[in-house]
């Protein structure tokens, strides 16, 4: 196992691995509740059908993302994507989910190809290590607001754009939340190991007398996985324009939430060479692609690189070993699924929220004193968490940053591969591919 993953040349231990896959998990296992309910609405989708083809996928797209590119990076169902596959293709298109799983699966093969000959690759590397920080940084503001938001900490309905909740017995969620990063705070303080987890797991009993962690009559940890939905293609509309346009969506979005991903974790975990690269950046792009595929084939939509995956670096995680246990946990959680329900989101948000935190030390990197890369990173910055996108704060501050670099006459700084994205993310915008 040292052989393979390299943990101690990586600055870990098993321990620390261990723990880390366990962090991400439970971080992101919202998605085995989440992806299930919303696809589970459409006609002919039931939830446990796309539960298990979303813990399915997931373990399958994390096992080869430990094992081609011994990263701590987990996969899923996307969020984003799925709610544009429930309620835009199925809902607002009228559209079969068979017809959006045949785009998703399509858009899975191209990214294998796409990723087998290095054009996502070449993609991230182009990308300038000012604007690598920023993705970092906008990442963690963005999966902060997530968290927040989890918890019903921020709200609309004070009315402003967004305020605070009151932190009282009357929004119990955001109490919990409050106390369990108290929690998470003064344990990583005082350097207790797993801080993030042992978090995680306090907020959740600590939930139990205030309502917030429910624990159904006649519990039963213990579940019988449905059958997934195998191979339900729908081939007769693959040429219309209207196909197209979907197929697009999905490429797009997932091309570059992936990527952003990425660099974020990489950027984290201090995980990329001297030249501010992701080593075996080409594994962990093929991991994604064949999930997306592997997903689609079992009925879910498109798998993508989870942020919550920046949880488990927090907590130590290093390695690949770290996503061999994250899809353990997915497997497993098939045969627990009333166990791992027990979980809220409220107890997750904690971990996010901090995460956030740690991920805003990047900022510390951006030289904002030269304004031609301050001012696209701070876009880039920006756009994430207030657009509630990765990908369109990548789109836009790629476009900011050609824009910045002309005016300031330092055109000889921008890559051709950076010039053509630009080009490529306004005609995306145009069309409100992203």
């Amino acid at each position: 196992m040292e052989k393979f993953f390299k943990i101690k040349e990586k600055g870990s231990t098993v321990s620390r691995e261990v723990v880390g896959g366990i962090t991400t998990f439970l971080a992101m296992s919202y998605i085995l509740a989440v992806n299930p309910g919303m696809l589970g609405s459409i006609a002919g989708m039931n939830f446990g059908g796309v539960f298990t083809a979303t813990a399915v996928s997931a373990a399958v797209a994390t096992l080869i993302m430990a094992f081609l590119a011994n990263m701590p990076v987990a996969l899923a169902s996307g969020m984003g994507l799925n709610a544009f596959f429930t309620y835009t293709v199925c809902g607002q298109m009228g559209c079969s989910p068979w017809f959006a799983l045949t785009a998703v699966l399509l858009e899975g093969v191209l990214f294998i190809l796409l990723s087998f000959f290095g054009v996502r690759e070449a993609i991230i590397n182009s990308i300038p290590g000012t604007m690598k920080k920023a993705v970092a940084v906008g990442i963690g503001l963005f999966i902060a607001l997530i968290g927040l938001n989890n918890a019903g900490i921020v709200t609309s309905a004070n009315g402003t754009i967004i305020g605070f909740n009151a932190i009282d017995l009357s929004h119990a969620t955001a109490l919990v939340a409050i106390i369990g990063l108290v929690i998470t705070v003064v344990l990583y303080i005082l350097k207790v190991p797993g801080a993030i987890l042992i978090g995680i797991a306090a907020t959740t009993v600590i939930g139990i007398p205030f309502g917030v962690t429910t624990v159904p009559d006649n519990f039963k940890p213990v579940s019988v996985p449905s059958a997934p939905f195998l191979f339900k293609f729908e081939w007769a509309g693959v040429l219309s324009l209207k196909f197209f346009g979907v197929f697009f969506t999905f490429l797009f979005t997932d091309i570059f939430d992936t990527i952003g991903t990425l660099m974020g974790v990489a950027e984290q975990g201090n995980l990329v060479d001297e030249k501010g690269n992701i080593p075996n950046v080409k594994g962990a792009l093929l991991a994604d692609a064949v999930g997306t595929v592997a997903g689609a084939c079992l009925g879910t939509s498109t798998v993508t690189s989870f942020v919550e995956s920046s949880s488990g670096v927090a907590a130590g995680a290093r390695t690949g070993l770290a996503s061999v246990v994250t899809a353990f946990f997915f497997l497993l959680a098939l045969f627990f699924t009333p166990l791992f329900a027990l979980v809220p989101s409220c107890a997750t948000a904690p971990a996010l929220i901090f995460v956030g935190f740690l991920m805003m030390q990047s900022v510390s990197k951006i030289n904002f004193a030269d304004i031609t890369d301050g001012i696209p990173a701070f876009i880039t910055i920006m756009v994430m968490p207030f657009g509630y996108s990765i990908s369109k704060g990548i789109a836009f501050g790629m476009i900011a940053y050609v824009i910045a670099k002309i005016a300031g006459k330092k055109t000889k700084e921008i890559p051709v591969v950076t010039w053509i994205l630009a080009v490529v993310f306004i005609f995306a915008l145009a069309i409100k591919a992203i």
